[in-house]
């Protein structure tokens, strides 16, 4: 129980804007649970859609706050990733498992109002794809 608690919170944690690679312990629990591939799959792929669910809540209503200090992005940086997502739009987020600008296209999607069953969607299918992709390297890797 413990390592499916590992890997859905690992997963969950990596999605956010904390700093954090939940593929390291998928391959882990792999390892220690090779029978459980399936199982892990849906939890690491699970975890990271709400992570990315969570990034989009924080675009979505903490929009308000972009002139405060703390605000993670200036206007400047605001309007050009707007830009880049109107002109990509929402199957960009086929890419919200990339390590870098991820996240941040999940936090982008929030402001820009994507609606949450299509974000949801296309978020989920990008992030389980890539998972089946850690899962099979990892078996291929790991335990060969």
């Amino acid at each position: 129980m413990t390592d499916y608690l590992l890997v859905f919170g690992s997963s969950l944690l990596a999605a956010t804007i904390a700093p954090f690679y939940s593929e390291v312990v998928l391959a882990a629990v792999l390892t220690r649970q090779p029978d459980a591939a399936l199982l892990l799959w849906l939890l690491a792929s699970t975890g990271n859609t709400l992570g990315a669910m969570i990034n989009w809540w924080l675009g979505k209503y903490l929009l308000h706050f972009r002139h405060k200090r703390w605000f993670p992005v200036n206007d400047k940086q605001l309007e050009r990733a707007q830009r880049w997502f109107q002109r990509f739009g929402v199957w960009s987020l086929l890419l919200s498992w990339a390590p870098v600008g991820g996240d941040a296209l999940t936090f982008i999607a929030g402001i820009m109002r994507v609606p949450l069953a299509l974000f949801t969607l296309l978020v989920f299918i990008g992030k389980a794809l890539r998972y089946a992709v850690v899962l099979w390297f990892a078996d291929t890797l790991l335990l060969s």
